[in-house]
C-alpha cells in the first residue's frame, strides 16, 4: 500500500480489466471551427493513459458549461487525444445507455473508448450533492457502475466540484487517484509544508476573490511569509488601503464581483492584520497613455492600471531573490499586449533564475510562462485553477474526500 490516504495506481493490476478514467481536458475552443486551441491539458494525461495500455479503458470528461461558446461535444477531443497518444480512440456520442453497453462489451485488451461530454447531462451538475443516495441513484452511476472493475479519477482541475462523474462511484468499487492527481498533490504539498524560508506567493490576474481567499488562508496558517500582488488583485488591496486607483479600475472590480464590498472589507482586514507581509506595487503603466505613474499621483479616471511599473518590478525582484519557495498565480498586468507585458515577463524571468522551488498555477499564468519561454525553468506547472486555490487554501476538497472515504471502504 502507498503512503497516501487514498488509492493510487500502484495499488492495483489493471491488466485486461475494464477501467473508468475521469480526466479534465476542458480546453480553449475556437467557437467557429470547434478546434482545440491549446492541448496542454490533453498532453498531461499521457502517463496515466500509457500506464493503462493493457486495460480496457473508457474515458469520461467535460467541456465548457451550458450556454457557453465552448460547450461542445468531445468528438474532437477524442480525435486530438488519439493523435497525441498514437492510439485509436473510439468516440461514443452518449455517456450511458445501450450504445455504451454494447461498445464496452466488445472491448478487447488495449482498446480505448471516449464517452460524450458529462455536462450534457443534468445529473452531472444539477442535483443535491449533499445527499449521496441521490448521486448513487442517478442514471449515470447506475448505468456505468455495472461496467467497470476500477474507477480512476485524474481530473485534478475539477476536484473542488462534487459532480456525479467525479464522486458518484465512491461505493461502486475501488476509486483511485491517477498519476496526474498524485503528482499534483505531491508537488503542492511540497510547497505547502516546506520549512525552507522565506516562502512567497505572487498573486495577480483578475480573479480577486481567489486572491483574497488564498491570502487569508496563507497568512492565518503561516504557509507563506510574504505575498506580492499584481494585476487587479493589487488594485483591490490598494483600494482597500485607501488609495485612489481611478474610476475605470474601481468600476472593473465592481462590475466583475457582485460581492466587491465584502472583498474590499476582507482585504482591508488582511492589511490591518498583516501589514508587513502584504507587498503592493508602487507604480504602474497606464492604458491607453502608456505613462508610468506612481501612487502619489492621481490616477486618471479614463485610464487602466495595465502593468506594474519599473520601481515595483525591482521591489518584487528583491523578495524573489531571497525566496526559497515561490508560488505564482496570475500575471502582473495585461501581458497579452506587448506594451503591458514587461512586468509579467520580468517577474517570470527573475523567478526562472531563482534556485527556489518554483510552482506555477492558473490558466493565464501558464499562458504567460509558455508565451515568454519560461516553462522549462519552473519546477512544476499545475493544471488546476480553482482546484489549485482551494487545495492550497486548505479547504475541504469533495473529490479528494471521496477518494479517502473509498480507500477506507475498499482498503482491507
Amino acid at each position: 500500500m502507498n503512503n497516501y490516504p487514498f488509492f493510487t495506481m500502484d495499488d492495483f493490476d489493471f491488466d485486461n480489466k475494464c477501467v473508468y478514467l475521469r480526466i479534465d481536458i476542458n480546453s480553449p475552443i475556437n467557437p467557429i471551427t470547434q478546434e482545440i486551441m491549446d492541448d496542454s491539458r490533453l498532453n498531461s494525461y499521457s502517463e496515466t493513459i500509457n500506464e493503462l495500455s493493457d486495460s480496457k479503458l473508457v474515458i469520461t470528461a467535460h467541456q465548457g458549461r451550458p450556454g457557453d461558446d465552448d460547450f461542445t461535444s468531445l468528438k474532437y477531443h477524442s480525435r486530438y487525444l488519439s493523435k497525441l497518444m498514437g492510439r485509436e480512440i473510439l468516440f461514443i456520442d452518449s455517456l450511458f445507455g445501450s450504445s455504451v453497453d454494447y461498445a464496452v462489451s466488445r472491448m478487447k485488451k488495449g482498446d480505448i473508448i471516449m464517452l460524450e461530454n458529462t455536462r450534457f447531462y443534468s445529473e452531472e451538475v444539477s442535483i443535491n450533492f449533499n445527499n449521496f443516495n441521490i448521486i448513487e441513484n442517478t442514471h449515470i452511476v447506475k448505468n456505468l457502475s455495472k461496467l467497470f472493475d476500477y474507477y480512476i479519477i485524474d481530473a485534478f482541475g475539477a476536484v473542488h466540484r462534487p459532480h456525479t462523474s467525479l464522486i458518484g462511484f465512491k461505493k461502486s468499487g475501488p476509486m483511485i487517484a491517477g498519476r496526474l492527481m498524485e503528482r499534483e498533490i505531491s508537488m503542492l504539498d511540497k510547497f505547502k509544508y516546506s520549512n525552507q524560508r522565506p516562502k512567497i506567493a505572487i498573486l495577480g490576474g483578475s480573479k480577486v476573490s481567489d486572491a483574497v481567499k488564498v491570502s487569508r488562508s496563507f497568512f492565518e496558517k503561516g504557509i507563506v511569509d510574504y505575498i506580492l500582488y499584481g494585476g487587479v488583485a493589487a488594485n483591490l488591496f490598494l483600494l482597500a488601503s485607501g488609495k485612489n486607483i481611478g474610476k475605470r479600475n474601481i468600476d472593473f472590480i465592481k462590475n466583475n464581483n457582485k460581492n466587491y464590498l465584502e472583498l474590499i472589507d476582507m482585504a482591508r482586514n488582511l492589511i490591518e492584520k498583516y501589514p508587513e507581509k502584504i507587498i503592493l506595487p508602487d507604480d504602474f503603466i497606464l492604458n491607453p497613455s502608456q505613462k508610468n505613474i506612481t501612487l502619489k499621483d492621481n490616477v486618471p479616471d479614463n485610464e487602466l492600471l495595465a502593468d506594474i511599473g519599473f520601481n515595483s518590478i525591482e521591489k518584487f525582484k528583491d523578495y524573489i531573490k531571497r525566496a526559497k519557495n515561490i508560488f505564482i498565480n496570475g500575471p502582473m498586468g495585461m501581458y497579452e499586449i506587448n506594451e503591458y507585458s514587461i512586468g509579467t515577463r520580468e517577474i517570470l524571468d527573475e523567478i526562472s533564475n531563482s534556485s527556489a522551488m518554483k510552482i506555477v498555477g492558473g490558466g493565464h499564468t501558464i499562458s504567460a510562462v509558455n508565451r515568454f519561454g519560461f516553462r522549462k525553468y519552473m519546477d512544476y506547472v499545475s493544471t488546476g485553477g480553482g482546484a489549485l486555490i482551494n487545495y492550497l487554501s486548505g479547504d475541504s476538497i469533495p473529490v479528494i474526500d471521496a477518494l479517502i472515504e473509498n480507500k477506507k471502504m475498499f482498503g482491507d
